[in-house]
């Protein structure tokens, strides 16, 4: 019946929120280990193949190692960690190692901007110069010269809101990891740093220098991915009134018991920090750090709080992150976003196309990518399935639909042909059982 019902609404071309409202998770679930696997959905048998094919990516040397986490109705049925957290001194993986989320936090940050939101701050298409001055006429690029950075722009058609901030349609740029050479080099010039750094450097600095650089397009004409959840994290400590890192551990991080979760490491976890590892000659490797600073995120001044990459975090702690948005904002007695809001920020379709083109798969919400009915019809998961990644290659997702909470931790850079993740997900969807 419950089938029946979803093809309809899709069929009648209701709003995915409207579809994703109708099998939300029990409110206030909070995680818990599995005491009976009928309860979960899920086939034993097929939970043990999943573990088997996640085991041969370490057992191959694909990768040096990994930890897993999967959730079915709020019970954690398979959390898992094979390899080496650090093959140069041969320490084993363990289930609670911290790893550099990188682009994971900007679902953080986006949930951090929603629960303001909901207090009546601000209105997601409000400008942020009205927040942030030094973003008022903003200027899109025309022409760069390589010889000596020289540019021209022209001013663009509309302001910057928070909206575009959210949806990576701002026109703003990436720095080092910009797909344009030009942004690249603009970026370098004017010392924008990017996350991951040990230098005694605050948002404030870094996003006043970032607002008078040129746009890659006129805001709200394209999809780019950027820096605008570090602009946001900067506009959450003018809007809360406190540090960032600090109205997130106050507002998520110590409610919901992530306990793991940082912008820097206390020196009692530094051991815990997953190596960064790179594939050299059939042999891991640490990785040189060309995009990022080793020390990052035990050592240095631990100012800059990069709202778009700068947390480290263990599986278990971003799941409960996830189960929580699945629940519908609410966890363990506490609601931390509306049913709505949380809605809007998970699976609501709010760039249309410019996502992934006319027939993609997927559209992106306010935080996410999300699959669309193409993408159901592609195996991509259920419709308004919600996932990212990060730079160092952890990724999650989940699916309010089949109530599913996963997350797979690595810790690795320039792995060409890295399959983990689609085997991942799928091997979870054929472990459904019910």
């Amino acid at each position: 019946m419950k089938l029946r019902l979803l093809s309809l609404l899709l069929l009648l071309g209701l709003p995915l929120a409207a579809q994703t409202k109708l099998t939300t998770s029990v409110p206030n679930q909070k995680l818990v280990e599995v005491k009976n696997y009928k309860t979960t959905g899920m086939s034993v048998e097929r939970l043990d193949r999943l573990d088997g094919v996640m085991k041969s990516y370490v057992t191959e040397n694909k990768l040096p190692g990994l930890v897993a986490i999967l959730i079915r109705n709020g019970q954690i049925v398979y959390h898992k960690a094979y390899g080496l957290a650090d093959v140069a001194s041969n320490r084993p993986m363990q289930k609670d190692d911290i790893f550099r989320i990188a682009s994971m936090t900007k679902a953080i940050t986006a949930t951090a901007v929603m629960m303001l939101y909901e207090e009546g701050k601000f209105s997601l298409d409000d400008p942020i110069s009205k927040y942030i001055p030094e973003f008022k006429n903003p200027r899109v690029l025309t022409s760069f010269r390589f010889s000596d950075s020289t540019y021209t722009t022209q001013p663009a058609k509309s302001e910057i809101t928070i909206r575009h901030l959210l949806t990576h349609t701002s026109g703003l740029g990436y720095g080092a990891i910009d797909g344009d050479e030009r942004f690249r080099a603009l970026y370098y010039k004017a010392g924008i740093v990017d996350a991951w750094t040990t230098t005694p450097l605050r948002l404030k600095e870094n996003i006043a220098k970032l607002a008078q650089l040129p746009l890659h397009f006129n805001p709200g004409e394209k999809y780019s991915y950027s820096e605008g959840l570090d602009v946001l994290g900067y506009f959450i400590e003018v809007v809360s009134g406190m540090p960032f890192d600090v109205f997130l551990n106050t507002h998520l991080f110590e409610p919901l018991g992530m306990n793991d979760t940082y912008f820097y490491l206390p020196p009692a976890k530094y051991g815990r920090l997953v190596t960064v590892h790179q594939l050299q000659n059939g042999r891991w490797t640490a990785s040189d750090g060309a995009f990022f600073d080793t020390n990052f995120p035990r050592t240095g001044a631990k100012t800059y709080f990069s709202g778009g990459g700068g947390l480290s975090s263990t599986a278990r702690d971003y799941a409960i992150f996830l189960q929580m948005l699945v629940n519908g904002g609410a966890y363990d007695g506490k609601r931390y976003l509306s049913r709505v809001n949380t809605e809007l920020l998970t699976v609501s379709n709010q760039t249309g196309t410019l996502f992934s083109g006319e027939n993609g798969p997927m559209h992106y919400s306010l935080g996410f990518s999300v699959v669309n009915p193409i993408g159901h019809d592609r195996g991509l998961g259920s419709v308004g399935k919600f996932n990212w990644g990060g730079y160092f290659n952890t990724n999650y997702f989940a699916d309010p639909q089949e109530k599913i909470v996963a997350v797979l931790m690595k810790q690795t850079v320039n792995v060409p042909g890295d399959t983990s993740e689609a085997t991942f997900i799928r091997m979870i969807y054929q472990a459904l059982d019910d």
